[in-house]
């Protein structure tokens, strides 16, 4: 009755990676009862110490590939037992870390040996030894994953070291390469999935210009615990909201994005004000990792005339306005309600605010006001300061997403480097009527003129107008 082979436990980490020092240990598989390969003679003549570890079979081998092996010197020719393929199907070590090609059509057999170490032993340098004829054969190995070849009758105990040496520095390297590969790969599906878990905003058929930044805290995200989107509904009413849930990690921004989704559907379904927040607070108790987390939540409801609005929070800052001629300042916050998350049945009064005729509104998370003032400083920027920077980035003029790349810009650079909170700002406005009679009529077809074009003046910026200072 046939011995069933052993498989191995692989090591977490793989050999190449962990050189013991100027010593290597190789195990060598071969059925030569003379034994041709022996430590001693090795390390006189290579002037390296490289262990010896010999197995005459695949059974033997099994119990000598322990985590201190670096390198396996293989025969081809070594037979393989009837229950290598049976055994291997259980294997617990880890799967290879590329998918390696299959043997040439004809040579399976001859690399059988072969393919059934480099499944039990993935993360290990592989040698082969072949016959000095079979050139073709000893390719085709290193073609299916083992890191080089030998021929029998040329071993010599100097090149036997030098090519164990190159074999386990070129694992290493293939397997960074791999890692690294694979890390590319990684981080662009992670890209391309947060990048689509960022909101478009549904405007269409509004008047009301749009513009949004986003910095995420965490190192190399794209996406954090902020969240924000805006929303027309067919009665004309804008909704728009902005939002942050407690914490920075992935499992913060994942919940950020649903309560995104369930506030846009809850909008669109009719829902507003105290009614959609408790529904809120009921999606985030089910989907949050702990009953200590919490989310703030700022919802602005701007009536189809664009002159007034319905102003709800829960625990979030005020947003704030600038009219025609006026300094910026912050909306009242006296009727806020908690966060949601904190009370279970908690209410969250609606407060009506007059926008006027032509207005501009800037809604933000707490990042945006937490940053230092000057690196090393325990002074934070807060709201006042903030709205001194708004107001005076508006009296220098600037409007949309200018107005607010430089606020980003200039809370960064307040805090003497990056900042370790989300930050989230979304910016909606109201142009005079004038200019929005202008982009009406000029998103009309017009007689075709056969006379030279004039030059034209610069236009002005219809979707993005400005924030109005003083």
């Amino acid at each position: 009755m046939p011995v069933p082979v052993p498989v191995p436990q692989q090591r977490g980490v793989p050999a190449a990676e962990t050189p013991h020092g100027a010593d290597l240990t190789v195990l060598v598989i071969e059925d030569d009862p003379a034994g041709s390969i022996t430590g001693p003679e090795l390390s006189a003549a290579a002037g390296t110490r490289v262990r010896i570890r010999t197995a005459r079979n695949l059974t033997e081998a099994g119990r000598l590939l322990t985590d201190d092996v670096d390198c396996i010197l293989l025969d081809l020719a070594l037979p393989v037992p009837t229950t290598t393929t049976a055994t291997t199907a259980t294997t617990t070590a880890p799967a290879a870390p590329d998918h390696r090609p299959e043997p040439a059509p004809g040579r399976a057999d001859e690399l059988a040996v072969l393919t059934h170490v480099l499944r039990i032993a993935p993360l290990h340098a592989v040698l082969v030894l072949t016959a000095q004829d079979d050139t073709e054969l000893a390719a085709e190995a290193v073609r299916v994953g083992a890191q080089d070849y030998l021929f029998r009758g040329e071993l010599d105990a100097r090149v036997l070291s030098r090519a164990i040496r190159y074999a386990v520095e070129r694992k290493r390297a293939d397997l960074a390469q791999h890692q690294l590969t694979e890390s590319g790969l990684r981080a662009q599906e992670n890209a391309r999935l947060e990048r689509g878990l960022l909101p478009t905003p549904l405007l269409e058929g509004s008047d009301l210009s749009f513009a949004a930044r986003y910095r995420p805290g965490r190192s190399r995200a794209l996406l954090g615990g902020d969240f924000y989107d805006t929303v027309r509904t067919p009665d004309g009413t804008v909704h728009a909201m902005i939002g942050d849930v407690c914490g920075h990690g992935p499992d913060e921004a994942a919940l950020g994005v649903e309560l995104r989704i369930a506030w846009r559907a809850l909008t669109l379904a009719g829902l507003c004000g105290d009614q959609l927040l408790s529904t809120l607070q009921q999606v985030l108790e089910h989907e949050r990792q702990s009953e200590e987390i919490f989310a703030t939540l700022c919802t602005v409801d701007i009536a189809p005339d664009g002159r007034r609005a319905g102003l709800c929070l829960a625990g979030h800052p005020a947003p704030l306005l600038a009219r025609h001629g006026r300094p910026a300042r912050l909306l009242p916050y006296e009727d806020g309600g908690p966060a949601l998350g904190l009370l279970p049945r908690a209410r969250w009064p609606r407060r009506q605010v007059e926008l006027g005729a032509e207005w501009s509104l800037m809604m933000y998370t707490d990042g945006l006001i937490e940053g230092r003032v000057g690196a090393g400083s325990s002074q934070r920027l807060g709201q006042d300061g903030m709205v001194a920077m708004v107001n005076s980035r508006l009296e220098q003029g600037l409007a949309g997403e200018e107005l607010l790349e430089a606020a980003v810009a200039e809370v960064r650079e307040l805090n003497g480097g990056e900042l370790t909170d989300d930050v989230a700002v979304l910016l909606l406005g109201r142009a005079p009527e004038r200019v929005r009679r202008r982009g009406r009529s000029a998103s009309r077809p017009g007689p075709v003129s056969t006379a030279p074009p004039a030059t034209a003046p610069a236009a002005a910026s219809v979707q993005r107008p400005p924030l109005y200072g003083p």
